[in-house]
């Protein structure tokens, strides 16, 4: 087996960090990394959308009165990806196979890791982005970002984000970074789980917004289903189930359902009303994540042949086939499969003697 390869490791003070996106997560971020040392980038989808953020040094139209620091540079996307030692990408998951598509054709250095920070499936196929970019990058040069990070209140307060990598050494650059800044950053080897997690948070985050007014167990047990049914799904991609119940997960999940100003609790709440799941970004003004993955998750849940009979009828109810109250009624008649906990001791023993016998390989360079 051929040595993995290294990630290119800029000195200190050099780091050169390109942003694609400019949307809410995607500006935050970028004025995260500029604090934490990095010399940042921000990209937007088009030359005008630059020339705006650079004339009022913040982004007025997804995170107004956030100053943008003085060193963060402001540029359209089609300046390319030539000078990056680190790629994040902020766009939404609906468009992110033709920004991974264009990667090389960018200009991505050979070595660059590219960090995910969607929270969504990639269609047609329902792949989520990182085993997407595994394909195009490989897989050490691959992360993602989880947690709870409203954009706001993280380049104010603080947030508890995630930083996911099989490769340990790129979680520990991109969560030190974030740490500098000033913002809690766990490490983790677990993008799958961190990924996944991220999914089952927005699309439980909906179904509890679209519940709450028929009662707040309906709205509960609609959360809990979602996320158990993803949990299911995520066991059977080798994901970890303490990044379920972690930040990436449950404390999303908090952070979602408490926030009035989340856009995927409030397109539940627009769905809830009876407003065509069409209408609803215009009215909120902003993409909906989940409003596009749910329908990609069901696909993938059924494919990998789980039983996930809330999410079905959450797709169901978000392409107007289900009305709201059988949606409610499916939501409360749902029995979960029992929880064995010998099933779960094997499975964790399976995960140990797969991993043993990785190393085993890898070691024995066969």
């Amino acid at each position: 087996m051929p040595p993995r390869p290294q990630l290119k490791v800029p000195t200190p003070g050099s780091r050169r960090a390109i942003v694609v996106g400019a949307g809410s997560f995607g500006t935050a971020v970028a004025v995260l990394l500029a604090r934490g040392g990095f010399r940042t980038t921000l990209q937007t989808r088009s030359p005008e959308q630059a020339a705006r953020l650079e004339a009022d040094r913040e982004n007025v139209a997804y995170l107004p009165e956030v100053p943008l620091p003085r060193e963060l540079r402001v540029e359209p996307m089609a300046a390319g990806l030539s000078r990056a030692d680190y790629v994040f990408l902020g766009v939404p998951s609906k468009g992110l196979s033709q920004v991974i598509d264009n990667l090389h054709r960018s200009g991505l250095p050979s070595r660059a890791p590219v960090i995910s920070m969607a929270k969504g499936l990639v269609p047609p196929d329902g792949l989520s982005p990182t085993a997407l970019l595994n394909q195009v990058c490989g897989i050490d040069r691959v992360g993602c970002l989880g947690g709870p990070a409203h954009a706001r209140e993280m380049v104010t307060e603080g947030a508890g984000l995630v930083a996911a990598s099989t490769n340990v050494r790129l979680a520990q650059q991109v969560a030190e970074v974030f740490l500098r800044a000033g913002v809690v950053c766990e490490q983790s080897n677990d993008p799958v789980g961190v990924e996944l997690s991220g999914i089952a948070k927005n699309a439980a985050a909906l179904a509890a917004g679209a519940t709450e007014a028929q009662g707040l167990n309906a709205a509960g047990a609609a959360a809990g289903h979602i996320f158990a049914e993803v949990w299911r799904y995520a066991e059977r991609q080798g994901g970890k189930p303490e990044s379920m119940i972690g930040l990436a997960g449950t404390g999303d999940l908090m952070g979602t359902a408490l926030a009035p100003q989340s856009r995927n609790r409030r397109a539940g709440e627009l769905l809830g009303q009876g407003v065509p799941a069409s209408e609803i970004p215009a009215r909120i003004g902003q993409a909906v994540e989940a409003l596009d993955m749910v329908p990609l998750l069901a696909t993938a849940l059924r494919r990998a042949h789980v039983d996930a009979p809330v999410t079905t009828a959450l797709h169901a109810l978000i392409s107007g086939e289900l009305p709201l109250e059988e949606w409610v009624k499916r939501v409360r008649a749902t029995v979960p499969p029992p929880a064995t906990r010998d099933s779960a001791f094997k499975r964790a023993i399976a995960r140990v003697r797969r991993h043993n016998v990785t190393e085993s390989v890898r070691r024995s360079g066969t």
